[in-house]
């Protein structure tokens, strides 16, 4: 399978695998069907997934409060919500090569 971008009412969902406790942050290509996400973070007390959100609307251009999670709070296979982006504009600014 290969990473798709899911169209929704006020932007986009698609699936991400973090990587945490990564020497550098950012996103580093697909993992499966998911974006690849490393964080600096430990996965303790939801600083990974503050982490997560933070990376995603930075590579987005998009501020924080655009960006959630939407399933897998606790693991490293999650879903994200994107809202204020259409799916050809966020895949264009998540994995440029």
């Amino acid at each position: 399978m290969a990473f798709t971008v899911t169209p929704r009412d006020a932007g986009v969902r698609f699936a991400v695998h973090v990587q945490p406790r990564a020497k550098r942050p950012g996103i580093d290509g697909t993992h499966g069907d998911a974006l690849r996400v490393r964080v600096h973070a430990p996965p303790v007390e939801g600083a990974a997934n503050a982490a997560v959100v933070a990376v995603i609307a930075d590579a987005l251009g998009l501020p924080t409060r655009a960006v959630r999670i939407v399933a897998g709070q606790s693991g490293r296979q999650k879903l994200v919500d994107v809202d204020g982006i259409d799916a050809p504009a966020a895949l264009a600014r998540l994995l440029i090569p």
